[in-house]
């Protein structure tokens, strides 16, 4: 079975742990393909659907987005990133926005005969992050479930209760990511130290060692559903 999994930077990857290899090490008899581009929202998914997903013709497509859509509307701060890096005129995703984009998004795949699988990203970010990444997610839900797509909920799995005090994401936070990733750098844990997370090392981004947790989670979610 060919699975494309498609979405953001945490299903991308590169920049901690990379979740969709570990599912792919337990699949081996699948072909696992990684489709996350980092920053995207649903915006630059839909815009890329034919290359990186219907290209392939897969059986099923595993959809995670929603934390820079969720981002990009509460933190006026970081819409030039947007607005500049990923196209969008605004520099953000409306909830309404939200919720037709992804209608779309997920009715393009059922119009081709390809089986959507929607995940709920988790956050820790601080308190005003995650409550929008629950507010985007509630959108995502009611909409797969409209249309009778499966669900797995890592957001009530991960996301803090009580998340931390910290200050908005700025520009600098962002141009920082990149720049860590083309450095090489690797301070995981001395990261998620001095922030106080748990399973991401930056708010946003899972740790090396939490990418075989979240397959854990996704491989029997794959097997009840497929």
């Amino acid at each position: 079975m060919r699975i494309v999994f498609l979405g953001d930077s945490l299903t991308w990857g590169q920049y901690g742990g990379d979740f969709v290899a570990e599912v792919a090490k337990q699949l081996p008899e699948d072909e696992i393909i990684n489709a996350g581009v980092g920053g995207d929202t649903v915006v630059n998914l839909l815009r890329r659907l034919d290359v990186d997903v219907l290209s392939h013709h897969p059986d099923a497509v595993f959809v995670m987005v929603g934390g820079n859509d969720a981002k990009s509307y509460i933190n006026p701060a970081i819409r030039p990133y947007y607005r500049k890096s990923k196209s969008l005129e605004n520099g953000m995703v409306t909830p309404d926005d939200f919720e037709t984009i992804y209608r779309e998004l997920l009715y393009q795949l059922q119009m081709n005969y390809i089986l959507p699988l929607l995940g709920l990203a988790p956050t820790e970010y601080n308190k005003e992050v995650v409550e929008a990444q629950h507010q985007y997610n509630a959108i995502a839900r009611e909409v797969a479930e409209s249309m009778n797509i499966p669900v797995l909920d890592l957001d009530a799995i991960f996301s803090p209760k009580n998340p931390i005090d910290r200050e908005p994401a700025n520009l600098q936070f962002i141009q920082q990511i990149g720049a860590n990733w083309s450095s090489g750098w690797d301070k995981f844990e001395e990261e998620r130290k001095k922030w106080g997370y748990s399973y991401t090392f930056d708010g946003l981004h899972i740790l090396p060692e939490t990418a075989p947790i979240f397959a854990n989670q996704i491989v029997p979610f794959l097997h009840e559903n497929l």
